[in-house]
């Protein structure tokens, strides 16, 4: 492919890493972004060397623009969705997709319609790592699959966890699409959550779920917003498949820089490839090859079912089947 050019709407700090991996994907150029304060949209444009446009709608009208970023917050992704798929733009659009069913539901049905690629940007799986799990999975040289454990605890202080929803909509959708790429659909979801903090950010920043396939494989995902492991072979960020034939494991811990990151008490390597490796992916493969994403729309709409069947187990403190 040459000469595609992609614009973001939102420039948000996202924006940053989504932008490395356009500088370094051949042929595809940051035409340029818009973002609701135009102040950081100016700050943004300089550092990535784009134009700022002034509305949503200039941009996603512009006719250069082939393929547009939805990187807003999560409130605003159905509208600024339909906006570049109804204007005939390539879309790709920051997890979570959609507030709801229906809102993906509806990004979906605006893709057909305009006959475009859409996907969610479930980055974990465009991981060589991951990928390469799902390849021994699919060969059968796991065997059976007993288990699957995707966890994560990182500390975010609570000025920063007062800008989420809580970890079961900011983090364990991620776990979500994961484990639907490894192992499918689960058939009954168990959730249990908790608030551990000062007392000041009142959403849950602890969160663990048990998912059960029809296959009998279980699964455990867990989020933690509250607290660091430094123990030896922390359980910082991990997905690791159990079969009955062999195993295997992804960590952010493989590779660390020894500096603080913005939020983290270390810089783990591994995230911003995952982010360049989707962007990378959708142009490449999907868009120029017409290849289907590894996590598709339809994946999407699982996750989130999978999502809000974890906050109603909580909720009612049972097991809640999928449907």
């Amino acid at each position: 492919m040459s000469n595609v050019k992609v614009g973001f709407l939102g420039a948000g700090d996202i924006s940053l890493l989504h932008a490395e991996g356009i500088a370094e994907t051949s042929g595809v150029e940051l035409k340029g972004l818009w973002n609701r304060t135009r102040s950081t949209a100016e700050e943004k444009a300089s550092k990535f060397g784009c134009q700022v446009y002034d509305t949503a709608e200039a941009l996603v009208s512009d006719p250069e623009i082939d393929v547009v970023y939805v990187l807003t917050n999560l409130e605003t992704h159905l509208e600024y969705s339909l906006k570049a798929l109804e204007a005939g733009k390539h879309t790709l659009v920051e997890k979570p997709v959609g507030q709801t069913i229906d809102e993906i539901r509806q990004v979906q049905t605006a893709a057909a319609n305009a006959g475009v690629k859409c996907a969610p940007v479930h980055n974990y799986i465009y991981e060589d790592g991951v990928r390469r799990t799902k390849e021994l999975m699919e060969s059968g040289k796991l065997g059976k699959i007993t288990s699957v454990y995707v966890l994560y605890n990182i500390h975010h202080p609570e000025e920063v966890c007062a800008r989420y929803p809580g970890v079961i909509r900011q983090i364990l959708t991620h776990h979500a699409y994961i484990s639907q790429y490894l192992v499918g659909t689960p058939e009954t979801v168990s959730c249990m959550k908790a608030t551990i903090n000062d007392g000041t950010v009142p959403q849950e920043n602890i969160a663990m779920v048990t998912l059960q396939m029809p296959t009998g494989t279980l699964g455990h995902l867990c989020a933690s917003f509250a607290n660091d492991d430094h123990a030896g072979d922390p359980w910082t960020c991990m997905i690791k498949v159990i079969g009955q034939k062999g195993s295997t494991r992804y960590s952010y811990r493989d590779w660390v820089e020894n500096t603080p990151a913005v939020v983290h008490s270390q810089t783990y390597s591994a995230y911003p490839y995952t982010i360049k490796n989707v962007g990378k992916y959708f142009i490449e493969e999907c868009i120029g090859l017409g290849n289907e994403p590894l996590s598709t729309l339809e994946d999407a709409v699982v996750c989130q079912q999978v999502i809000e069947a974890a906050e109603e187990s909580a909720e009612l403190g049972q097991h809640v089947r999928i449907g």
